[in-house]
């Protein structure tokens, strides 16, 4: 179209018109009479709307999964990294609430048997020295430990201290092939030497060939001279089977000991022996046998066989 002074008055014309409509539309609110023309319109354009939302929304859904998948992402890390730090939490009050009972249970027996004892932690298994069964404790010279002092836990005898650094020691198990340890019977007194198999109940000859033993009897150590390496009275095992007797010198038992050689966490060095033999005290309470139910039938005559009977006795 030219531009010429009939097109111009046409734009002014139209452009009256549009803002004449607008007005009207914007008052009419619901019911403004342009309604039809613009709902008509939207039936047009509608779909060449959609068509473009579809060819640029993907675009948009992926800017706005990549902003949503990284917020996600960070949420997902900070819940893990709370998860972990509880887990670790928790894990380790399991662990001190495990090393404050042990603690107990050791204390409880230097009390019984008035041991002097310096509490350690183990820090390493096995040794440089050959040894196949040792561990390796963290206090040492500087705490007051010297060479072949008796360990014991909770549960009874560990072993023995073999070797001695400033912070550190070495401590040969009870159950490893080179000990051996004076033991005493309890309650018969009966002496003999343990030693250790491994993984296998501890080997135990008695000095007595014709000792009267029993599974489930009970050792202690029987102390060696000036207490070292062995204090007395630390318990050992159970007898857990009985070599039958040969007519021999010395009568073999086996012992399942009391330690649990490869769960060993918190032990005592005793520094300082009793002052008496605390025998068999610190040995722990029996268990109560429990008694076996007695069930007492009675057999009572049936109400047809109580007829038959009166009837016989009538006739």
């Amino acid at each position: 179209m030219r531009d010429t002074k009939e097109s111009r008055l046409l734009l002014v014309l139209l452009i009256a018109i549009a803002f004449a409509l607008i007005t009207v539309d914007i008052r009419g609110g619901r019911n403004s009479p342009v309604d039809g023309a613009r709902q008509a319109a939207a039936t047009v354009f509608g779909p060449v709307e959609n068509g473009l939302s579809s060819a640029v929304d993907p675009v948009g859904n992926a800017v706005s999964a990549i902003r949503d998948s990284g917020s996600r992402h960070d949420r997902l890390a900070v819940l893990e990294k709370e998860n972990a730090a509880l887990k670790a939490k928790l894990g380790s009050d399991d662990r001190n609430r495990s090393r404050l009972q042990q603690f107990d249970k050791m204390l409880k027996i230097a009390g019984e048997g008035q041991y002097g004892i310096k509490g350690a932690q183990v820090i390493a298994i096995g040794s440089a020295q050959g040894f196949s069964w040792t561990i390796t404790i963290d206090a040492g010279a500087n705490d007051g430990l010297a060479r072949d002092m008796t360990v014991l836990n909770g549960d009874g005898l560990v072993g023995r201290v073999t070797t001695v650094g400033p912070d550190t020691a070495t401590v040969l198990l009870a159950n490893d092939p080179d000990f051996t340890v004076g033991t005493r019977m309890e309650g018969s007194d009966e002496l003999g030497f343990a030693s250790g198999q491994g993984d296998r109940p501890l080997r135990v000859e008695l000095l007595n060939g014709k000792a009267e033993v029993k599974k489930g009897d009970r050792l202690i150590t029987f102390g060696s001279q000036a207490d070292k390496p062995f204090v007395p009275g630390v318990p050992v095992g159970v007898v857990s089977r009985v070599d039958p007797s040969g007519g021999g010198l010395t009568r073999t038992l086996y012992v399942t000991p009391y330690v649990s050689f490869t769960k060993l966490d918190v032990v005592g060095v005793v520094v300082e022996a009793p002052k008496k033999d605390p025998r068999d005290t610190v040995l722990p309470t029996k268990p109560k046998p429990v008694p076996t139910p007695t069930v007492t039938v009675t057999v009572s005559p049936s109400a047809g066989a109580s007829n038959d009977g009166q009837q016989q006795a009538q006739q």
